[in-house]
């Protein structure tokens, strides 16, 4: 009996070093960490610890854990606005600006930014795939971006003062509500949008960047096409076609080439590029499946010229070891052609989602400081 009683006891640690074993030898096979980043022992150790996180949980039945936490009452936080009041970060002297943060877990940042620029900082907490699918995020931020302006002066802030922010997804929800923010007479009108490694299009994912660093976390292309299937409902046997671009039609690719192609890409950022042969040929299978792509609000890039000359002044962070890095470098471009005001900082040691480290020691690095720094100085400008 008591042979038999151990051996659960030795199944259990043996199960975990397995799959500590497998989670490093998947990094070293698959993982590309770039020469320009610094501390990369750090980095392949961060990734490692993240990765086996992320999968052990899978392994023992945690998903239905981790789907009933996002599932609680605090998940949507917009869907009430006394809810918003709770993540409202800081209170500014006088005639305070606001900053509208698309963010979630990012109390640090958000923190950081608040005080370092004298804000009024409001955080959305949008909801979640996999159990929300477009245009859940959207709308929630737009919802919110909507709402809480109607009270700036309830909170002392001044109208001509809003900054909008966020990152990665958080930014492509940025350039969504300035789009359709504009002309809204009742709202105070965007002061600047601030946009940090943000997805502006999922179309073209042949890029100079998506070529470079598509094994390099925290955002790999491979994670990349899951969450783009899992939030637009995409079955995921589609990765390729949406890859090779198979399931552009030739006419709409010869209306949006111009905004797009590789072509606008600067040569210094084509390292070691190959050009590709995009879109591939035409599969009307897959446009039925993915064409609401094309909507505009999931391709801010592809907004027409009337919008885009109308947005209000941009501030774009790329990183250079990001996969989305080609994004930021197609909206400046697209901006400039218009006569928007834009400012932009490139990180060369910088890489996707760095900014939630500037604090977290010991797995801190230097570029996420300089980002938040950046924005910091940039907000403190205007």
């Amino acid at each position: 009996m008591a042979v038999l009683f151990l051996v659960p006891l030795l199944v259990l640690p043996i199960f975990l070093l397995g799959l500590l074993v497998w989670t490093i030898f998947k990094h070293f096979f698959i993982i590309e960490v770039p020469s320009a980043l610094k501390h990369p022992v750090k980095f392949r150790i961060l990734d490692c610890l993240i990765e086996y996180a992320v999968t052990l949980p899978t392994k023992v039945g945690g998903d239905q854990r981790r789907n009933r936490y996002r599932k609680s009452p605090h998940a949507p936080i917009v869907a009430a606005f006394p809810e918003l009041v709770d993540e409202m970060l800081g209170t500014s002297h006088g005639t305070p600006r606001v900053c509208s943060c698309v963010a979630d877990f990012y109390h640090n940042v958000c923190s950081f930014l608040a005080r370092e620029t004298d804000s009024v900082l409001l955080a959305v907490g949008y909801r979640k795939f996999p159990q929300y699918h477009y245009p859940v995020i959207a709308d929630d931020c737009l919802n919110a971006s909507i709402h809480f302006p109607r009270t700036l002066k309830t909170y002392g802030v001044d109208p001509s003062r809003v900054v909008v922010c966020g990152d990665s997804t958080g930014g492509a929800a940025v350039t969504h509500i300035t789009q359709v923010l504009l002309g809204q007479t009742d709202l105070p009108q965007i002061r600047a949008q601030i946009l940090i490694y943000p997805i502006v299009q999922s179309i073209n994912f042949q890029l100079p960047s998506t070529q470079q660093y598509q094994n390099v976390p925290f955002l790999t292309q491979d994670f990349l096409m899951m969450c783009l299937c899992k939030y637009m409902a995409i079955d995921p046997s589609w990765k390729d076609a949406i890859l090779k671009g198979v399931y552009i039609p030739p006419d709409v690719w010869k209306k949006y080439r111009k905004w797009l192609s590789y072509d606008n890409i600067p040569k210094s950022f084509k390292n070691k590029y190959r050009e590709p042969h995009f879109p591939g040929p035409f599969n009307e299978a897959a446009y039925l499946e993915m064409k609401h792509l094309f909507v505009v609000e999931n391709q801010s890039l592809l907004a027409d010229d009337e919008i885009i000359a109308q947005l209000p002044e941009a501030f774009l962070v790329s990183c250079e070891s990001d996969v989305l890095r080609d994004h930021t470098l197609l909206y400046k471009k697209r901006l400039e052609d218009q006569g928007v005001p834009v400012s932009w900082y490139h990180v060369k040691d910088g890489f996707h989602g760095c900014i939630n480290l500037f604090d977290r020691k010991p797995f801190s690095f230097p570029c996420s400081q300089k980002i938040l720094d950046a924005v910091v100085s940039y907000i403190n400008s205007i």
